[in-house]
């Protein structure tokens, strides 16, 4: 089945059967036809059968990626033309959001409506956006040079790699691959091997807007093979890397011995200022659902609470009522707002985290711990908790990955400054305050590549989204700098 038919689709039967490979067009089986179990977070049961892709699979998609961009009119037609595809591909995503959804909320855990009114349709606007900026992008620039007439093209890259995380899987792959293709290039997806569902249902739909075979393959399969051979893969041009810190190094380390370029978004521990002239209920509201988001399973969200000692006990009051009365449940009820982690493996580190937070001395206002839902007692679910103390605490420090924020207080503005800075990652913080002139401020000492004021977790399309230290490097994602990511820029000189 390449096209898909929303009202003949069938979940379930899609679920029912070995799902194999998209290379070349092709749905395939992997090489010895092995396979791997994915599981329902929700439900903790076997949710589907996925072909788990070898060394030898990887080389074929990176070959049929190769061929496709050889040999078909992708990289040669117009932007204008790609724009068009990239746009039915769009309008494709929109028309089957439901569908999408329903995938998502599965194999994640995340409630079906949050995918349905975000992770979808925010990647359906990611192509339509660089389709529409790479159609009104100057392909030759001109260079004023005396006795030479120069200018510089613009050039596809060729193959490039991407290795998605679990969290966001199908928002990750618009927001990595739509600048991609828009510049003419062919990709080879490896996604997570917890949530690999969705990246499949892209790779049929893109070509069922019209986008050639071969110049969308996905790869599902572990980390540590089809993960190690794409990142390892010497006919790769460019590489992109969404993970942790630690499998990011690996990842550089492998792309480094090849030469090949690799853009790394990796996690982070995000901070909420918050100054004593904040609405601190309405501040205490939008930061519980922030940090309750997917379960907490955000790298840009604020775990890091930073509060001004004046307003400290009413923030903390508040939050503790709104996280405590969150609903806990399966993602396909509509009633839900946190759903489970992705995995028991998750859900032990997050329990972890907390319980060695408490034993080194950090205060429970919220303990957490593991939540019964009635009907899915096998399910990996976990009760937010905030916790408080000093700066050096575990959970202070580390990316914990779940429903866990950590109060600290301040007094002044550099105090505030000092916290947040303290921290070796920089992806994104907020500044709360009435007092713009100071949110601004503050906002621009804070070393991350992003700062939101009275809001957190804002992506407009337009704006550069990406970090710095152990939060990344080699570019972000959404802004019209990422769409350059995928040029080659080439110059060329003849003498008057």
């Amino acid at each position: 089945m390449n096209m898909i038919d929303t009202k003949a689709f069938a979940v379930s039967e899609f679920l029912s059967q070995p799902i194999k490979m998209h290379i070349g067009g092709e749905q395939v089986a992997a090489s010895g036809g092995r396979t791997f179990e994915t599981l329902d977070p929700g439900t903790g049961k076997h949710l589907a059968t996925v072909a788990a892709a070898q060394a030898a699979d990887v080389d074929a998609a990176v070959e049929a990626a190769r061929r496709a961009f050889n040999t078909t009119p992708w990289r040669t037609m117009p932007a204008k033309d790609r724009a068009v595809l990239l746009h039915r591909l769009a309008d494709l995503i929109d028309q089957h959001t439901a569908l999408l959804a329903e995938i998502e909320s599965r194999d994640v855990g995340k409630p079906r409506a949050q995918a349905s009114a975000f992770d979808i349709p925010h990647a359906a606007q990611t192509f339509r956006y660089y389709a529409d900026l790479s159609a009104n992008a100057r392909q030759r620039e001109p260079f004023a040079v005396s006795g030479n007439e120069a200018w510089s093209v613009r050039q596809p890259y060729g193959v490039c790699g991407f290795i998605f995380p679990w969290n966001f899987p199908f928002l990750l792959v618009g927001w990595g691959v739509a600048p991609a293709l828009a510049a003419g290039n062919t990709i080879v997806i490896k996604p997570a091997e917890d949530t690999p569902l969705s990246a499949l249902l892209f790779a049929r739909l893109a070509e069922q807007a019209g986008i050639p075979p071969g110049v969308v393959n996905v790869v599902p399969g572990l980390g540590e093979t089809a993960g190690a051979a794409l990142s390892s893969h010497s006919g790769i041009n460019r590489m992109s890397f969404t993970g942790s810190p630690e499998v990011g190094r690996l990842v550089a380390e492998a792309c480094g011995r090849n030469l090949v370029p690799v853009k790394l978004e990796l996690g982070g521990k995000g901070a909420a200022v918050l100054f004593d002239d904040t609405a601190v209920e309405s501040a205490a509201e939008s930061l519980a659902s922030a940090v309750t988001l997917n379960a907490g399973q955000v790298c840009c969200t604020a775990t890091r609470w930073m509060v001004h000692k004046k307003v400290a006990d009413a923030f903390i009051s508040k939050a503790v009522s709104t996280m405590g009365g969150m609903k806990i449940g399966y993602g396909g009820d509509e009633s839900t707002q946190i759903g489970p982690v992705v995995s028991e493996k998750q859900r032990r580190r997050v329990l972890g985290y907390v319980a060695r937070s408490v034993k080194e001395g950090a205060e429970a206002y919220l303990s957490g711990g593991v939540a019964e839902v009635s009907g899915y007692q096998d399910g990996f679910y976990v009760k937010p908790a905030l916790l408080g103390g000093a700066p050096g605490n575990i959970c202070a420090r580390d990316e914990v990955f779940g429903p866990v924020a950590y109060v600290m207080t301040f007094q002044d503005e550099e105090e505030a400054i000092a916290l947040v800075n303290s921290s070796p990652y920089g992806l994104a913080n907020s500044v709360w305050s009435t007092d713009l002139a100071r949110a601004t401020r503050v906002a621009e000492r804070l070393v991350a590549g992003n700062s939101w004021i009275n809001a957190h977790n804002l992506f407009p399309h337009g704006v550069s989204y990406g970090g710095c230290n152990l939060s990344g490097c080699g570019g972000g994602v959404l802004g019209p700098d990422t769409l350059e990511d995928y040029y080659r820029k080439q110059s060329v000189v003849r003498p008057l």
